[in-house]
């Protein structure tokens, strides 16, 4: 019974250093630069910018370490689209009314409007070829 107790408080301990190594690894992942056809959406400027395009929006916040896991990949799924197809970004931080108003409980949250109305939701890191994939279906 003793020797499964400490067997049993080993596997804690090295579960629990795991965990925290693996939130470490992952707060300190840096801040990439968004691409120049990224369109930074505000509450003044969103309708305006959402009308009359199909866009990919990011609703993200800086502190959030699978946020900046997907700026690289929007990043490159932004230079591969062309036409009437964007990628958008929007900061929960600064904008919550926008949040609020697409009713995001989770971040990253991409969401795809056709002509300024939601098409599709996804929440969590995803890969490009999936948002490409899914782009070129509206």
């Amino acid at each position: 019974m003793q020797t499964t107790l400490i067997v049993l408080g080993v596997m804690i301990g090295v579960f629990a250093y795991l965990v925290f190594a693996a939130k470490r690894r992952l707060k300190n992942i840096p801040m990439v630069k968004d691409h120049d056809k990224i369109l930074t959406l505000t509450e003044a400027n969103f309708q305006q910018q959402t009308k009359g395009r199909v866009v990919l929006v990011d609703f993200w916040a800086s502190w959030c370490a699978p946020c900046r896991m997907m700026a690289p990949i929007l990043n490159d799924v932004a230079g591969e689209l062309s036409g009437n197809q964007h990628v958008g970004k929007v900061n929960i931080e600064q904008y919550q009314s926008l949040a609020q108003k697409f009713k995001v409980r989770n971040i990253p949250t991409l969401i795809l409007l056709k002509n300024g109305v939601e098409v599709n939701r996804f929440v969590g890191v995803k890969s490009k070829d999936f948002l490409i994939k899914q782009m070129k279906q509206v």
